[in-house]
């Protein structure tokens, strides 16, 4: 394992106090922090050597088109795809689960053909393709989970057919953890001759991951998530069916020639992204994979084991006054743990913790059906990663039996509303 209290000076901000107490940052599902590594490599592109990509044959324009391009081989090398030029950057997960929404399913799905996905998904994962079917007449088919917040695996089996065309599903949720079965549910796609469509922004991050033995068609995550910038992200896809999808974007860089009558689109990737690309991103992200490969992925999975571990074992002292939502087994989830406080709004535990230095997210987590199944309407979110370390989790816990003991007082406050976001 790597030295967490190591990995943690790369990170002045967690340096810093809020309201007087020790900056504890357990938001990173929802982004995570940089490190120093991945700040200087991006000021590095802007302050010696920034230009445009691919637009110029002057030394600047060639240096950055060379960082840009490499940025693209250490992703691919990070997930084990085939080629780099399978690695289109987008602006993030969201934005690329629309691309494959519009650019493939706009011009494959056609009336009464079917997408399934389920109720455990981000919005991101859902509403590009709800549009899409509105748009052309195919069916959104939905999936539940099970008590635990599990995929419900025997109704996949059975609402997958020859209808459907795209099995669209969260690789890991970002409310209950769930490791999904990825493997599993593209082999059943492709039995019917669909696409399998990974939402893999809470699983890349964390976990191991080999495009080539997931067997996936397209797999979207995003570079904040992971140490990186934000308006960075990747989608990941079949060479082959990226190449026979039209642009969804188009416009420069995407063609290599353009008459009146007629265009030649580019090569993989650029044909799928339009304009100026974001460069500083692509190479912010492609530090902060280094560092992850540093730290190992392997390490990087048990350590959030550990951390989960140690929450749920500190919710054992809690009794019933805490309600988890999702399996509390580490080992089938990520490092993340959304729950809350027995008669106490989720808002009014969230901001009880920012007063004692801990940011957690609280809301539906764009994940509202999800939450509405499970029979909640929000819930608070501790969601971990490399510079977290056992200590916090245990001051997390004691903050936690604080908050409790002053319940009755905490749920006459009036809650404010905020936005319920990722």
């Amino acid at each position: 394992m790597f030295d967490v209290n190591k990995v943690r000076e790369d990170f002045p901000i967690l340096k810093r106090k809020i309201n007087g107490k020790p900056l504890i940052y357990f938001d990173n599902a929802a982004t995570t922090q940089k490190p120093r590594q991945v700040v200087a490599a991006v000021a590095r592109f802007y302050l010696y050597y920034n230009a445009n990509v691919h637009r110029g044959f002057h030394t600047l324009s060639q240096e950055a088109s060379k960082a840009y391009e490499e940025a693209h081989e250490v992703l691919a090398k990070f997930i084990n795809a085939y080629s780099w030029e399978e690695v289109v950057d987008v602006a993030n997960t969201t934005d690329g689960l629309n691309l494959v929404a519009w650019g493939w399913g706009l011009h494959n799905l056609r009336p009464g053909d079917e997408v399934v996905v389920s109720v455990m998904e981000h919005h991101s994962n859902m509403l590009p393709w709800r549009a899409v079917a509105e748009r052309v007449g195919a069916r959104v088919k939905y999936v539940s989970v099970t008590e635990e917040g599990l995929l419900n695996y025997e109704e996949l089996e059975r609402v997958v057919s020859e209808k459907t065309k795209v099995v669209a599903f969260p690789m890991a949720s970002n409310v209950v953890g769930t490791i999904n079965d990825s493997r599993r549910i593209a082999r059943l796609a492709h039995s019917v001759g669909a696409i399998a469509v990974g939402d893999g922004a809470q699983y890349v991050p964390h976990i191991p991951t080999d495009v080539r033995e997931l067997e996936l068609d397209f797999i979207a995550f995003s570079g904040h998530k992971m140490l990186g910038p934000t308006g960075i992200g990747v989608l990941w896809g079949r060479k082959d069916i990226l190449e026979s999808m039209k642009p969804f974007r188009v416009g420069g860089d995407t063609i290599k020639d353009v008459t009146l009558d007629s265009v030649v689109w580019h090569d993989l990737p650029w044909r799928h992204v339009a304009g100026t690309p974001n460069i500083a991103g692509m190479i912010g992200l492609a530090e902060a994979v280094r560092y992850l490969t540093r730290l190992g992925m392997k390490d990087v999975r048990e350590h959030d084991v550990a951390l989960v571990r140690e929450t749920f074992k500190g919710f054992e002292e809690l009794g019933d006054d805490i309600v988890v939502l999702g399996p509390k087994n580490p080992q089938v989830r990520t490092g993340l743990v959304a729950f809350n406080v027995r008669d106490l709004h989720h808002h009014t535990v969230g901001k009880a913790l920012d007063l004692l230095g801990i940011a957690v997210r609280t809301g539906g987590h764009c994940a509202h059906p999800l939450h509405y199944r499970l029979g909640f309407n929000g819930s608070v979110r501790a969601s971990y990663y490399v510079y977290n370390t056992l200590e916090e989790v245990r001051s997390f816990i004691e903050a936690l039996k604080l908050i409790i003991s002053l319940r009755e007082r905490l749920a006459k406050e009036p809650v404010e509303e905020v936005c319920t976001g990722t």
